[in-house]
C-alpha cells in the first residue's frame, strides 16, 4: 500500500471510529431521555433507531439497505481506485474517504443493530434526525457535485470510461 493510501485509509478508519463513538455516546446519554437542547429551538440532541434509509424511506428493510449499501461501497472504492494520480484529484480523493466512511458507519449499524442511531435535530427547520456518518455523505456529495458541475471538465472523468486495453 502506497504511503499516500495508507493516510487515507487510517483517516478512513478515523472518520468511522468517531462517527461509532459519537453513536455509543448517544446510546449511553440519549437512549430513553428527553432531548438535550443544545440551542433551544435550533439544535438539539435527540435519540432515533431509524430502520429505514435517508427520511425513514423504505423502513424496516436493514437487509435490503445494506445489499444496498454493499453495491454503492464497491461502486466508491472502484471510482477511488480508479482515481489518477495528482492535485487536481485530491480533494476526489478526500469527499470519496468520507462519503465511504459514512456508508460503513452506517453499514455497520445496519448489519449490527438492523437500524442506524441517529441523534442529531435540526429544530429550526425540521429537518429529520441524523447521525455524524450521515453529515459525512450529505456535506461530501453536495461538494463533490459542486465540484462536478463547475470546477472539473468531462475529460477529468475519462479515467472512469472503459480502457481497451
Amino acid at each position: 500500500m502506497k504511503t499516500r493510501n495508507l493516510r487515507y485509509f487510517i483517516f478512513l478508519i478515523a472518520l468511522i471510529a468517531l462517527d461509532q463513538y459519537t453513536k455509543y455516546l448517544a446510546v449511553v446519554n440519549l437512549k430513553d431521555q428527553d432531548p438535550i437542547k443544545l440551542i433551544p429551538g435550533v439544535l438539539h440532541l435527540q435519540y432515533l433507531e431509524n430502520d429505514g434509509a435517508v427520511f425513514g424511506i423504505f423502513g424496516g428493510n436493514a437487509i435490503g439497505l445494506a445489499v444496498v449499501s454493499v453495491l454503492i461501497l464497491i461502486a466508491l472504492v472502484y471510482f477511488y481506485i480508479r482515481l489518477p494520480e495528482g492535485k487536481r484529484y485530491s480533494i476526489l480523493r478526500v469527499l470519496l474517504v468520507l462519503i465511504i466512511a459514512g456508508a460503513i458507519g452506517n453499514l455497520i449499524d445496519r448489519i449490527r443493530l438492523n437500524y442506524v442511531i441517529d441523534f442529531l435535530y435540526v429544530a429550526l427547520i425540521n429537518f429529520p434526525i441524523f447521525n455524524v456518518a450521515d453529515c459525512y455523505v450529505t456535506v461530501s456529495t453536495l461538494v463533490f457535485l459542486v465540484l462536478a458541475l463547475f470546477y472539473y471538465k468531462d475529460e477529468d472523468f475519462e479515467f472512469l470510461e472503459k480502457s481497451e486495453d
